[in-house]
């Protein structure tokens, strides 16, 4: 099962029930609901939805797809595929030990990445910093969990990255990952039961350039270093996530270091069992 959030054009926000090009709103006593917690914090998410759903579906074109994320705190995790380790070594010279040795440590590399308010849904803008020169995407699995930390969903996350801010010292990382507009979420979340296994989940990234495509990969999700309930386990060591939280797990797709992103660029994010994020990219005063 996928769901989302979705507005019409009389500002009502819907969570949705997705099937093919048709959104189902839920609706309990009288109202509809418009946050996605009201079923990610339900022992059975599923069951919960199906109860609620409407029996009239909306047209997908009738509406806009928003972020699937409601007051949660977004995270992300670092250095958990072998590709975005050797990356973050290329950075800087100075840090490729600690890089090195965050990849092969028990403890992994774990940051708060956004609120609510910095996060862009399906193609709405998505940002570069005007004080830096190289930027990049990161096309990240996205975990989704309740507030007990419970695995529930999965989405599709863009961790954009300045790296040369990051590269110049690590200590600057919150600056070279966190600023409005810094996070792509979207465009739905499928539930975990209905999601493929690891082995068979691919990332893919394309960015084109006006007619050109200018990069492209894909990467299978059991590249990664990790176990998610790892990730988790260590997210939630001594700290306590009331409204939920999203983590990002990481990118093992990594452009060459000559390349950086541009104003105007169409980033678009593909997973097995999700479907496709895409985002424009702007900068401060420029292109959106």
């Amino acid at each position: 099962m996928k769901l989302a959030k979705a507005i019409d054009d009389r500002q009502q926000v819907y969570v949705v029930v997705w099937e093919d090009q048709s959104l189902f709103p839920l609706q309990t006593h009288g109202r509809w609901l418009t946050d996605l917690s009201e079923v990610l914090e339900h022992n059975d998410p599923a069951a919960f939805a199906r109860s609620l759903k409407s029996p009239n579906p909306i047209p997908l074109a009738n509406v806009t797809i928003l972020a699937p994320i409601d007051r949660q705190e977004v995270w992300a995790a670092g250095v958990t595929y072998k590709r975005s380790k050797s990356a973050r070594m290329e950075e800087s010279e100075t840090a490729a030990d600690c890089y090195d040795r965050v990849y092969r440590s028990p403890r992994p590399e774990l940051f708060f990445k956004a609120s609510p308010h910095r996060v862009a849904g399906p193609h709405e803008p998505l940002r570069i910093r005007y004080d830096s020169k190289w930027n990049v995407p990161e096309p990240e699995l996205t975990l989704v969990m309740n507030s007990r930390l419970e695995l529930v969903g999965f989405t599709i996350g863009n961790d954009m990255s300045s790296r040369d801010i990051e590269g110049d010292n690590p200590l600057y990382l919150p600056q070279a990952k966190v600023y409005d507009q810094c996070c792509g979420l979207g465009p739905c979340i499928t539930l975990a039961d209905s999601m493929p296994t690891v082995a068979e989940i691919e990332i893919a990234l394309q960015i084109s350039r006006g007619e050109q495509v200018v990069f492209a990969d894909r990467i299978s999700v059991d590249q990664m270093a990790r176990s998610f309930e790892e990730l988790i386990g260590w997210l939630g060591r001594d700290q306590s996530f009331p409204n939920g939280v999203l983590m990002l797990t990481g990118t093992g797709i990594v452009p060459a270091a000559s390349f950086t992103l541009a104003v105007d660029d169409v980033v678009s994010i593909s997973i097995t069992g999700i479907g496709t994020l895409t985002n424009r990219i702007v900068q401060f005063g420029v292109g959106g």
